[in-house]
């Protein structure tokens, strides 16, 4: 399945991805124009809470929903989901093999390469159609206008918070990248936005906005945190799209209770031990203060912070925030991460292979794990989390 990969692996350097080449990719394959109706979900922080919670609402009214996230938790199953589960290996094989064919097929990169979040994005779409999937649910990796998604004109796109992230890349301001992420919308796309900042209001212009409440859910069937604002955007979201009914009040309790979100603010046992995790893939100030701030309601106090933020994530933010507590630093051997920035010298420093359930259960009874999503999905695998279902899909006729 080296497919997903391969080109991304063999780039040169200062190459990128080839947007246009993934367009004649899902052109061989016949994707271009979705049959059902997609709901696109763009945004600097909270995007998998929000396509999570909005797949979960359409699930709960009765449709079968594809849904396509980057990156993955522990495997590249993941990222692509029916009805919350994740692929089997044999589906993702498939996929795989037909990718292969149709890249086969292409001339020989000129211009770039095909990505890994597009190939999946694009090997998503394939699934939903072989899968008779009612909608579609698709996850930028990483911004708007720019990325694969971009590639199928949504129905419905949300909006998650938007600050400075990837600058040179997206755009050098807030108001540079939160407009390159608005660009993911066609002409006929319904906007809808979590509350932003006023200089990101500013650039998204006229969308609809999504304020606390917004999502019809009582607080008992939201998530904690920071979380909360993306997860509402994202029902709101999915009530939205073409030919959504609202689902019987009894079912979407069942199905929006079961909604589980591993690494955001998740709780773990570490295996062997009487170690307690928390889990968060905070990546600045403001989400590292609110996850150790939910740390400290749940347990009183924090023995240890296990803390991995590239390069261009907000170390300094961490540092002001963590500031007091003991920390184990992860650099991990990533070749598009970069881990060059000075730390306090106190913080001691650790490769990913010394992530283990052992290690961890040196580091005392409370421990929180905090930084980027790939590593928080090491952390996730090294004490084996449940990651295959996300939600519980209802019941519905519409599924037999």
């Amino acid at each position: 399945m080296d497919v997903f990969y391969r080109e991304w692996e063999g780039r040169g350097p200062g190459e990128t991805r080839d947007i246009a080449r993934a367009r004649a990719l899902a052109g061989a394959l016949g994707l271009l124009a979705p049959e059902v109706p997609v709901l696109t979900v763009v945004g600097s922080k909270g995007k998998g809470t929000a396509a999570t919670y909005a797949s979960a609402f359409l699930a709960a009214a009765g449709l079968r929903v594809c849904t396509v996230t980057s990156p993955s938790l522990r495997t590249d199953r993941e990222r692509i989901r029916v009805d919350g589960r994740a692929v089997s290996e044999a589906e993702l094989a498939s996929l795989a093999d037909a990718l292969g064919e149709g890249v086969a097929a292409l001339p020989p990169p000129a211009a770039g390469y095909l990505s890994p979040a597009g190939l999946f994005t694009l090997a998503g779409v394939l699934h939903a159609r072989r899968a008779g999937a009612d909608a579609v649910v698709l996850e930028a990796g990483m911004g708007g206008r720019s990325d694969e998604v971009a590639l199928f004109p949504p129905d419905v796109a949300a909006i998650t918070p938007v600050f400075l992230e990837h600058t040179g890349v997206l755009g050098e301001t807030a108001a540079e990248i939160a407009r390159e992420k608005l660009g993911v919308a066609g002409p006929g796309t319904l906007v809808l936005s979590a509350p932003q900042s006023p200089e990101v209001t500013g650039a998204l212009g006229p969308v609809e906005r999504v304020a606390a409440g917004g999502s019809g859910l009582p607080a008992d069937l939201l998530p904690a945190g920071l979380g909360r604002a993306s997860a509402e955007l994202g029902v709101a979201a999915a009530r939205r799209l073409p030919g959504v009914v609202e689902p019987p009040a009894e079912t979407l309790r069942d199905v929006m209770a079961s909604v589980a979100l591993p690494g955001r603010l998740s709780t773990h046992d570490v295996p062997g031990s009487a170690t307690r995790l928390l889990v968060d893939s905070a990546i600045d100030r403001t989400g590292i203060a609110a996850a150790l701030a939910e740390a400290r309601r749940a347990w009183g106090t924090i023995d240890h912070a296990v803390v991995c933020l590239p390069d261009h994530k907000d170390l300094d933010g961490a540092v002001a925030e963590l500031g007091g507590l003991p920390v184990t630093f992860v650099r991990l051997a990533l070749p598009h991460l970069r881990f060059t920035r000075a730390l306090p010298p106190e913080w001691d420093v650790i490769g990913p292979d010394a992530v283990t359930p052992e290690s961890l259960a040196t580091l005392g009874h409370r421990v929180v794990a905090l930084g980027t999503g790939y590593f928080t999905g090491l952390v996730l695998d090294a004490v084996d989390a449940g990651t295959e279902r996300l939600f519980r899909a209802s019941a519905s006729p519409r599924r037999s």
